[in-house]
């Protein structure tokens, strides 16, 4: 079955890795950074050695970010972030392919352990199931 596992920041997060402080999280160092950079290749080499590793990819900031929906006229509206009224959007994310939830809830705990600086702010690591066939639909 194919996982998709997400994790999720803020433009705070971004900022805060790139040396700004912000009341919601300390300043990263450049030690700070290595340690999760080789924490995350870590995880990478070891699910792409497993075979279980389909796709993963870290996303730009929240800044660079842009929302498109329908306006009532049906143009496009477009909102480019950051976004006042959305604390959290999708900062990275692995397309995994195992054997059971239980093997991808392992693999979810291990990238909850990420080294970050004392202070920072945690975010859970999201589970979702692919749906590899759609839906019965009523005939």
């Amino acid at each position: 079955m194919k996982y998709l596992v997400m994790v999720q920041g803020t433009q705070a997060d971004y900022e805060a890795m790139s040396g700004k402080a912000s009341p919601d999280s300390p300043a990263w160092s450049e030690e700070d950074m290595r340690k999760m950079f080789a924490f995350m290749e870590d995880i990478n080499n070891d699910l792409a050695e497993s075979g279980e590793m389909v796709d993963g990819q870290g996303l730009a900031e929240p800044r660079q970010t842009r929302f498109v929906s329908l306006g009532e006229d049906g143009r496009p509206v477009i909102t480019d972030g950051p976004y006042g009224e959305t604390k959290e959007l999708l900062a990275g994310y692995w397309v995994l392919d195992c054997e059971s939830l239980d093997r991808v809830t392992e693999i979810a705990a291990r990238i909850a352990r990420c080294p970050q600086p004392e202070g920072a702010p945690e975010y859970p690591v999201v589970i979702r199931p692919i749906m590899e066939e759609g839906p019965e639909l009523p005939a």
